[in-house]
């Protein structure tokens, strides 16, 4: 969707080598407390008040050009709002989405996921996400 990714601010090591970001922040490095520009992916940890502050990063920093978020679809929720309000486009998987460890086998999670697009390009996220589930595009 965004043709490459330059910052992952909430992964690992190992996840970044299925991501390929050009950068990534660990938990050691507190993604939160550096910059933020280009390309974004993020999980983020779904702890409150990880996620709500992670959340509030992404929309008050002013480099990042683009960003595909996969959270829970918690739509109740503060962060989930400031997330939305500021998407181009999000979607729903069909199903609940089995995150990938590299040492522990996939659990069944307990509620669905959202991927959130916040950028200039909804109708290449439309395109690339339909197959997986409702999109709705914005703006």
């Amino acid at each position: 969707v965004m043709g490459a990714i330059d910052l992952a601010p909430a992964s690992s090591e190992t996840a970044n080598g299925v991501i390929g970001a050009g950068q990534y922040f660990t938990a050691s490095d507190d993604g939160l407390s550096r910059s933020w520009r280009g390309r974004v992916w993020m999980n983020p940890p779904y702890a409150q008040p990880l996620i709500g502050d992670f959340a509030a990063k992404l929309t008050q920093s002013p480099r990042v050009t683009q960003a595909c978020v996969l959270v829970n679809n918690a739509t109740e929720t503060e962060w989930f709002h400031t997330l939305a309000v500021r998407a181009s486009a999000l979607c729903f998987p069909k199903g609940r989405v089995r995150f990938w460890h590299p040492n522990k086998e996939s659990a069944q999670p307990l509620q669905g996921q959202a991927v959130i697009y916040i950028g200039s390009e909804p109708q290449v996220f439309a395109e690339a996400f339909a197959s997986f589930g409702l999109v709705a595009m914005f703006g």
